[in-house]
């Protein structure tokens, strides 16, 4: 379960983003995700864990530079012994942001470190956490390491981790439209359909407030598929390799400006824009 909120509302915002989020233009989410930090007055704490490329933590630090931060830190947890040390960096931070690259790095590195224990204590306490890609899908408590692409859900077709537990309202899948993974979300949440699934298109991100409301920012999609009325499931009984039967599932598509409440299970679409007639 989550670490339980000091007072109610006083959570910081999660945000999982699908991937390839605009680094060199408008940047519009990684922008949003500063200000909400603080701007000018922001801390925040990169952690490249998932990634094996030596720029990814550099290329971090001058976006959020260019967006006005007054301080960016890197987390870098290479080892599980790195960890011990590395949670002292977070001390004072007002954002954390995971960067993309392998959602079993993280796992397997950060899972059950002081590093995770610190992210879900400050996150309760009100410090916004974002994720990108591989980080986006290790923000909730369940999390698809792998699994084959497709849009119809097959038996054995995701595999199921422990996440790093900021939320068990969602199970999170990354670069969604582009890498077809319909399928993939569908069998995760056909284990257990109480979490929602966020197929999040890249570029694309959900802002779920301390309310578990979660807004819709970027240039893509999100697929909220909704198990919670399943009526059946062949999952049980299907055999491995075999497609799933799925009856009573729902589906919203949300756009920027949509919003979902993860608590009633109900979507809200985008205001009207002028420019739309």
């Amino acid at each position: 379960m989550p670490s339980p909120e000091l007072t109610p509302g006083s959570r910081g915002f999660i945000i999982p983003i699908g991937g390839a989020e605009d680094k060199v233009s408008a940047r519009a989410i990684l922008r949003r995700f500063a200000q909400l930090c603080g701007g000018p007055d922001a801390v925040i704490a990169v952690v490249p864990t998932a990634s094996v490329d030596p720029e990814t933590p550099d290329r971090y630090r001058r976006v959020f530079g260019d967006a006005g931060v007054a301080e960016v830190r890197v987390v870098d947890v290479a080892r599980r012994e790195d960890a011990t040390a590395a949670a002292t960096t977070l001390a004072g931070v007002t954002g954390v942001f995971l960067t993309g690259g392998a959602q079993l790095r993280l796992s397997t590195l950060l899972g059950g470190t002081d590093v995770a224990r610190v992210l879900r204590r400050l996150n309760a306490q009100g410090v916004h956490v974002a994720g990108t890609s591989a980080g986006a899908a290790f923000l909730s408590e369940h999390m698809i390491a792998f699994g084959k692409e497709g849009g119809t859900p097959i038996a054995g077709q995701a595999t199921l981790v422990p996440g790093l537990g900021l939320t068990n309202r969602v199970i999170v899948d990354q670069h969604f439209r582009q890498r077809d993974r319909m399928g993939r979300l569908l069998s995760a949440l056909a284990y257990n359909p109480f979490a929602i699934g966020l197929g999040l298109d890249e570029d694309t991100a959900a802002f779920i407030g301390p309310d578990n409301t979660l807004e819709v920012v970027g240039s893509g999609g999100i697929s909220v598929v909704d198990a919670g009325g399943l009526e059946h499931s062949s999952m049980a009984t299907v055999e491995e390799g075999k497609p799933v039967e799925m009856v009573g599932v729902r589906l919203h598509v949300l756009v920027e400006g949509s919003r979902f409440d993860l608590q009633a299970r109900r979507a809200f679409p985008a205001p009207a824009r002028p420019d739309r007639g």
